[in-house]
């Protein structure tokens, strides 16, 4: 664990892998909701987690650099339920790369439940894992200029849905009518870090502008 200065009431910390991370980021909660850490933002990332508006952040570093980290607890909560149309343009890619029909696709994707390990990109778009790391997939080697809103897409061991057109280079498997992001919505995120996700087929499908 390595615990960097941010400003003068922030820290960095970084961690090896995102196991680790959603481990720390559990505990710093858990530590939150019983009182003995008094923060104002805790923002997880893929091997980081910041902390922010600390009242002596010298002593947390201290105590957190000598600090076990707990494994992270079972995941609680309802689960989101997100329906999607397997019918994204880059299918048939990820089937070859994962050495199966594109029909199996659909079925591992959506037999897998999945969690949000992190937020960010865009407002409202989260990174999902859960799918085994054989499954892991490159990003496009031509990244789309404009990938529609909805788009339910793969990159390394993440799942993600783009909550608005937006640049991309993700490959995508299919589409869902879900509003990830919504202004006028308390909260404004369907989803956020620690949130339990499945992906639920249905039909008829709809074309994806390539």
């Amino acid at each position: 664990m390595n615990v960097l200065p941010v400003g003068d009431d922030a820290l960095l910390v970084e961690v090896s892998s995102g196991d680790e991370a959603e481990a720390l980021h559990a505990e710093l909660l858990r530590r939150r909701a019983e009182g003995s850490l008094t923060v104002r933002e805790i923002v997880p990332a893929a091997r980081t987690v910041l902390l922010d508006g600390l009242a002596d952040p010298d002593r947390l570093a201290s105590e957190l650099t000598a600090a076990e980290v707990p494994p992270a607890p079972p995941r609680a909560g309802d689960v989101v339920e997100i329906p999607v149309r397997y019918d994204g343009p880059d299918l048939a890619d990820v089937a070859a790369h994962w050495g199966v029909a594109q029909e199996e696709v659909a079925r591992i994707h959506a037999g897998t439940e999945y969690h949000v390990a992190f937020c960010g990109f865009a407002p409202g778009f989260g990174y999902l894992t859960g799918l085994p790391a054989r499954y892991d997939v490159p990003r496009r080697a031509t990244p789309r200029t404009a990938v529609p809103a909805g788009s339910v897409a793969l990159a390394g061991p993440y799942t993600g849905v783009y909550p608005r057109s937006s640049p991309g280079g993700w490959q995508l498997i299919g589409t869902t009518d879900a509003v990830l992001w919504d202004h006028t919505r308390v909260p404004a995120a369907l989803l956020s870090p620690g949130t339990r996700v499945r992906f639920v087929p249905v039909g008829p499908a709809r074309a994806v502008e390539a």
